[in-house]
């Protein structure tokens, strides 16, 4: 099994490695982890996915990071899997297209976006995250995508410098938690997205998305909204509502 780990940013990145389960190991050395089936909405599909046994841990270990990179990716969210469920019914709107993950996590999104055809390159700033993304996308799917260790609040110049005209096509779920989000985020996808191409943006409803909304509207992005209320894996989230928004960045008028 492939599995490409291009790294940035960090001290002590993972190395490229051809064996996804010595990879495996050296996280099952560090903390539990376990397998859970995933049902996909909207769809007779489900996954299955490693994650870890004991998110809570994890935060206790990054309580102290000043970067404040704590670990969100070891969740299953439900703004994941509306996506992933998006993804699956319009799956001609990334088949065949270079796609732009930002935040992987777990690689939900990423399995139904392989399934579909896309040549993705998925992103996270944690090596963590991209081992588990890797192992989950080519158990479910066959295949892995291309990896880059990433802060989207930083994000890696040689990427950008790759695709100077943007992506048609940038994935996101859960991506905004602050206000101190909205207007980073608004830079990159101006920056990322093609002129014409499509933000797919997934999140729950919290207050930042709406404003970050109503930001893009002024700078021009459409964008059409459905919701998706589950079923979620995970009980607690039972009452959540996720958002699945197709935006358009606007495209240069030709003369």
């Amino acid at each position: 099994m492939e599995y490409l780990v291009v790294t940035s940013q960090y001290d002590n990145p993972p190395s490229t490695a051809s064996d996804g389960e010595t990879l495996l190991a050296g996280l099952r050395a560090r903390f539990a982890l376990h397998d859970e089936v995933v049902s996909i909405p909207g769809t007779d599909h489900s996954v299955v996915i490693t994650r870890p046994s004991d998110t809570g841990a994890l935060l206790d270990q990054a309580a102290d990071d000043p970067e404040q990179n704590l670990p969100y990716w070891s969740e299953l969210w439900p703004s994941g899997i509306a996506l992933a469920a998006a993804i699956a019914q319009q799956p001609d709107l990334v088949r065949g297209l270079p796609v732009l993950e930002l935040g992987t996590g777990l690689g939900i999104t990423a399995i139904a976006a392989l399934k579909a055809g896309a040549d993705l390159i998925v992103t996270d700033y944690s090596p963590e995250s991209l081992v588990l993304a890797a192992v989950n996308t080519r158990r479910n799917g066959g295949r892995s995508a291309r990896a880059v260790q990433m802060n989207w609040r930083d994000p890696d110049q040689a990427l950008l410098d790759e695709f100077p005209g943007g992506f048609p096509v940038v994935l996101a779920a859960d991506v905004l938690y602050e206000r101190r989000d909205i207007q980073p985020l608004l830079s990159l996808f101006n920056r990322i997205v093609a002129p014409g191409g499509l933000l797919w943006l997934a999140e729950p409803g919290r207050p930042p998305a709406s404003i970050f909304l109503e930001g893009a509207s002024r700078q021009g992005w459409t964008f059409s909204t459905t919701t998706c209320n589950g079923p979620w894996p995970d009980p607690k989230d039972q009452d959540v509502i996720a958002r699945v928004h197709q935006m358009r960045r606007r495209a240069p008028i030709t003369p």
